[in-house]
């Protein structure tokens, strides 16, 4: 099983692209990608998994306008998602996949935490739209 400190030595790695990270509690660390998107990646280390966060946005409050990004974000996961999915939690949309800690490795790891940013960067200017809209 990958340990916490093979997840460490994961985020290590990621700063050869400019990411930062920081450890905010015991298993949990916030990535900050580089570039010019201002998120932060929660990764969460609860074997047997590990899962990987973004909070997008707060939902609208128009139904009309809720109803149009709920659609939107089922047909986001159906079509530019492979592996991770857009959720609800409480009144804000979360990005999130978890990977299994029993035979994780960094390419696993990257894999994920690419898709998640590449995802987020694609929709946020469209799911932005829907946060104007409030």
């Amino acid at each position: 099983m990958v340990t916490q400190e093979d997840i460490e030595q994961f985020l290590s790695r990621l700063e050869a692209d400019g990411a930062t990270h920081a450890e905010i509690g015991p298993g949990i660390w916030n990535i900050k990608p580089a570039g010019e998107l201002d998120f932060g990646v929660v990764v969460h280390r609860s074997p047997p998994v590990l899962v990987l966060r973004v909070n997008v946005m707060e939902l609208p409050a128009d139904a009309t306008q809720l109803n149009a990004l709920t659609r939107r974000l089922l047909e986001l996961n159906a079509t530019d998602l492979l592996h991770g999915s857009y959720g609800i939690q409480q009144n804000t949309v979360v990005l999130t996949e978890a990977l299994e800690l029993s035979h994780l490795d960094f390419e696993e790891f990257l894999a994920a935490y690419e898709s998640i940013t590449l995802a987020l960067a694609s929709h946020i200017r469209e799911l932005a739209s829907y946060r104007e809209a409030r």
